[in-house]
């Protein structure tokens, strides 16, 4: 089942704030993927990339840019419950 995302924000700290449609609110950590797979190490380095951070079209992720993006079952099952 998805869970679209209503809205993403980047509060601060490599955080980000995924609101879901059914009204759902979870708070996700990226630092662990940074530390994982090499598209992610952009956020860390490059200025203001880490909060360009949008919604697909759809509800159906997040994207940075071309080379790096999460699923919104992703951040729905790995999020912690606000």
């Amino acid at each position: 089942m998805f869970h679209k995302l209503k809205s993403i924000t980047p509060p601060a700290d490599l955080f980000l704030l995924a609101k879901f449609q059914d009204g759902t609110q979870k708070k996700y950590d990226v630092k662990p993927l940074m530390q994982k797979w090499p598209p992610f190490h952009a956020l860390d380095y490059v200025p203001g990339l880490f909060e360009q951070v949008r919604v697909d079209a759809g509800g159906f992720g997040i994207i940075w840019n071309d080379d790096i993006d999460l699923s919104c079952y992703e951040l729905y099952n790995l999020g912690s419950e606000l």
